[in-house]
């Protein structure tokens, strides 16, 4: 193999550990953002369950305090009944006071339901907390290990970038300029003759091309597709 089609072959394995290292940096922002929503999602339930709680609790008290205010004006209409000495107002006395046990009956009624409703919402609310704080400690410890990785593969990315930057400085301007325009457009821009096939484009080149690349004296370049070649080996 030509020495500087050798030397672009290492460029470009470090040339694509950089690429891989960069693509895994620019997920990082969408993993963090995906365990901070993954938490918030659960706290929001979390709080929901706790309010719900509070709501019901506020709602019963209501109930209890209208309940009582009727049952004081009952005992105020039993008081002033007996005091008249008319039938119908004696009967209007006795409405009045049906009507108000009836809704009476009502709020208490009203009240059991929320006290069943208050019990299965303690219940909502504590197995909320338990999965809240299991969903809390979780995350942590992948966003501590995301932390970590990204540190790792900024160091790796710092030494991958330092020691292709050596490596170029070898290499003629133009040559290295033809070959980063081919690494950014087409994914590779180094790669074997096999059989007189280029493994870049997949086509057939022509007998002086394979000349050329088998007497490993210029850099050759596929007339296809424009990388560069080199003789596959076996």
């Amino acid at each position: 193999m030509l020495p500087v089609v050798e030397q672009l072959l290492i460029i470009q394995d470090r040339d694509k550990k950089i690429r891989a290292l960069r693509q895994e940096l620019k997920f990082a922002p969408g993993q963090r953002k995906e365990f901070a929503d993954k938490l918030a999602t659960i706290t929001k339930q979390f709080e929901a369950a706790k309010l719900r709680g509070k709501e019901i609790e506020v709602e019963r008290k209501r109930l209890e305090v209208e309940a009582a205010a009727k049952r004081e004006q009952i005992a105020k209409l039993n008081t002033q009944k007996f005091q008249t000495r008319k039938n119908e107002e004696f009967a209007a006395f006795n409405h009045e006071i049906t009507r108000f046990e009836g809704d009476v009956r009502t709020l208490e009624d009203r009240e059991l339901e929320l006290m069943e409703e208050a019990e299965k919402a303690k219940g909502i609310l504590a197995e909320a907390d338990t999965q809240a704080k299991a969903v809390k400690a979780q995350v942590e410890r992948q966003i501590a290990d995301l932390d970590t990785k990204i540190q790792t593969v900024e160091t790796q990315l710092g030494e991958a970038e330092a020691e292709r930057n050596r490596l170029s400085e070898a290499i003629e301007e133009d040559l290295l300029d033809t070959y980063q325009r081919l690494f950014k457009n087409k994914g590779e821009a180094v790669v074997a003759l096999d059989h007189e096939v280029c493994t870049g484009c997949h086509m057939k080149v022509i007998p002086q091309t394979v000349g050329n690349v088998r007497a490993r004296k210029v850099v050759t370049h596929c007339e296809q597709c424009g990388r560069i070649l080199y003789l596959a080996e076996g």
